[in-house]
C-alpha cells in the first residue's frame, strides 16, 4: 500500500525520468530509442548518444533544475537513472 509520501516520491520520479527522457530525445538521431528507454538505459551504450551531445544534455539539465554537476558527478552519469540520481542529491 503506497503512503502519500510514498506516492508523492514515486510520481516525481516518474516526472523526473519523463522529463529527462525529453532533454535527452532533442539530441537523439533515433528518437524511438529513447522513447522505448527505460532508467537502466545507458545514455551513450544504448540510446547512441555521442559524447558531445552529453555535454549538451547536462547542460540543458543543470539550466532546468537549476543546479551545478561538477566533472566527478558528470563521469558517474551512464545511465538515465543515474541522471536522476544526480538531480535528486543535487536538489536534496
Amino acid at each position: 500500500m503506497l503512503t502519500h509520501v510514498s506516492f508523492l516520491k514515486n510520481y516525481n520520479m516518474e516526472t523526473l525520468f519523463a522529463e529527462i527522457k525529453e532533454i535527452i530525445r532533442k539530441y537523439a538521431f533515433d528518437k524511438k530509442l529513447v522513447d522505448d528507454a527505460k532508467e537502466s538505459s545507458r545514455i551513450i551504450a544504448d540510446l547512441k548518444i555521442n559524447s558531445a551531445r552529453v555535454v549538451d544534455i547536462v547542460l540543458d539539465i543543470e539550466e532546468k533544475y537549476d543546479i551545478e554537476i561538477d566533472d566527478k558527478s558528470i563521469n558517474k552519469i551512464i545511465t538515465i537513472q543515474d541522471a536522476m540520481n544526480v538531480i535528486s542529491q543535487k536538489q536534496g
